[in-house]
Formats: C-alpha cells, structure tokens, sequence
C-alpha cells in the first residue's frame, strides 16, 4: 500500500520521460531564479509607481488641494517602504548564503 502523504519525488512524471526529481533536484536553483525575477518586478514596479505619484503629488499640490496632495505623499512613501522590505529581504537571502554557505542565487541555471 501506497502512503499519501509520503511519496518520493523521483516517482512524480512530467509526461516528457523526465521525472521532477531528476529535472529539479536543487530546489536553490528554482528559489534563484524566482528571487532574481521578483527584484526585477519589484524595481519596475517601484519606478511606475514613483513616476505616477510624483505626478499625482505635483498636480495636486498645485491646484491647491491639500488632501489630494498628502495622499500622493502617502503613496510615494508607501511605495518606498515597500520597496525596502523587498530589499531587506534580500538582504536577509544574502545573509542566509553567508551563514548557510548554500548559494541560493548564485545557482547556475
């Protein structure tokens, strides 16, 4: 009798002859890559949202509209507080590879 819960991972097909664990036995190089690709959303995402809130801010701080102008200074802030958790979890990625000496992305794919 099979178990559930318990399976070995080289049993799992792919329908392509390979099994997942013959294709992706290093799980660091599948966090890389997804680690790497999300600082790069997170960078582009950034940009968009500053442009677009500084241009809100200006505007609206121009037509004299306090509140309208304080809530595209929230959105800049909170944009940027964003952003520095995204870097702060890298950093702790970084730091994880120094304590660990697993190189989560550094992986060659």
């Amino acid at each position: 009798m099979k178990s559930v819960l318990a399976f070995n991972i080289s049993d799992i097909g792919l329908g392509t002859g390979k099994s997942l664990g013959n294709t992706y036995n290093n799980t660091s190089v599948l966090v890389s890559v997804i680690l790497k690709n999300s600082l790069v959303i997170a960078s582009i995402i950034l940009l968009g949202l500053l442009i677009f809130c500084g241009l809100t801010f200006i505007m609206n701080a121009g037509s004299g509209d306090s509140k309208k102008a304080q809530q595209g200074q929230a959105a800049v802030t909170n944009a940027l507080i964003g952003f520095a958790i995204v870097l702060l979890a890298y950093s702790i990625i970084q730091i994880i590879q120094v304590v660990t000496g697993v190189q989560i992305l550094n992986s060659n794919l």
